[in-house]
């Protein structure tokens, strides 16, 4: 069961630790907020859409939904469509701690309401991470029955949800650092970048 464990923790931190869109967002969220506690919704529906990821992924459940080729087309487009609209809300964002603009930046500081929806989407319909964790945990899962399979999964999730409250607090350090706000208007455009060639990557795989 250790052996399942350390498994679970090596092969999540390895999927989760390159820059994509879902670490992205957190990471933009922990340093645009004024509070860690304030990006908190979108730490927790990301570890916990992750989480529901990688259980229906370890128990065989995704497979099925994702055999279906209807239901693939249809999510790799909205995750397309996602991706743009993001890229471009992304870009146009900017950052200051000029106090004639703090009402403009107020405005531009997301809701708890839309930090559960945006995360929730860059988790949900970010189909290379879904790919990602069906096809690698959910495969690597299958050499494990029983209590070994529930330590793989506990371990995969663990991870998660340590690595999205730890992005979300290095955002936040990030913020404090940058009074001029131009390190974070710099981080947006590289943000915007990696969401349009997300976008791009997804629309190769679905013309294939």
């Amino acid at each position: 069961m250790a052996e399942a464990f350390i498994h679970g923790l090596i092969l999540a931190f390895g999927l989760i630790l390159p820059l994509g869109v879902q670490n992205v967002f957190i990471f933009h969220q922990g340093a645009l907020q004024k509070h860690f506690i304030h990006a908190l919704p979108a730490v927790l529906t990301a570890s916990l859409c992750d989480t529901l990821l990688i259980i229906l992924a370890v128990f065989g459940v995704s497979i099925m939904v994702l055999g279906s080729f209807l239901i693939k087309t249809i999510m790799l487009c909205l995750g397309i469509l996602f991706l743009l609209y993001m890229g471009w809300s992304t870009w146009k964002s900017t950052s200051s701690t000029d106090k004639g603009n703090n009402e403009k930046k107020a405005k531009e500081t997301f809701t708890p309401f839309k930090q559960v929806v945006f995360s929730a989407s860059v988790s949900l319909l970010n189909p290379h991470a879904i790919m990602d964790t069906i096809g690698v945990i959910g495969t690597s899962s299958l050499q494990y029955n029983g209590g070994e399979k529930a330590a793989f999964a506990l371990a995969c999730i663990l991870v998660s949800w340590i690595w999205f409250a730890g992005l979300a607090l290095a955002g936040r350090r990030i913020g404090d650092l940058d009074q001029s706000g131009h390190l974070m208007n710099a981080f947006n455009k590289i943000s915007a970048l990696v969401m349009w060639g997300a976008a791009i990557y997804i629309g190769f795989t679905l013309a294939k």
